[in-house]
């Protein structure tokens, strides 16, 4: 007891700093975001729907070539007629991910049951040099 009562400063650093070593894993495992190369795995061997859930004067500017744009104000009422399998992955993008976490509860909401976000959302994409369309 003398041991700890002496040197609970130590012991609390190190308590600490094995938190943090351990704080991007514990992040990282409660994301359910996809990255781009991961994304690119999903759209190929899965046939993985990439939905951008960004406004369209937005999707116009840019998006993720292939995708289709369904605004999250619109989503829960476009989805399903534009993805009837909901086993089907779904891969939700918008510019930063932000959106698209949102748009995520709502697919699961609506019984889709692969919904993957697009970490880092557009900028992410293009980062990884990955192409993209406009119009």
């Amino acid at each position: 007891m003398d041991f700890i009562t002496n040197n609970w400063i130590l012991i609390t650093l190190a308590v600490s700093s094995g938190f943090m070593l351990m704080w991007p894993n514990i992040a990282g495992a409660a994301s359910s975001g996809v990255s781009p190369q991961q994304a690119v795995q999903l759209m190929n061997k899965e046939k993985a729907v990439v939905i951008d859930v960004s406004k369209p004067e937005e999707a116009a500017l840019a998006r993720v070539v292939g995708s289709r744009n369904l605004p999250l104000d619109d989503l829960l009422e476009r989805l399903p007629k534009t993805v009837a399998d909901k086993n089907r992955p779904l891969i939700l993008v918008c510019a930063s991910g932000v959106r698209a976490k949102s748009a995520a509860a709502v697919a699961r909401k609506a019984g889709y049951t692969q919904v993957n976000v697009l970490s880092g959302g557009l900028k992410a994409w293009r980062e990884a040099n990955l192409p993209v369309e406009h119009g």
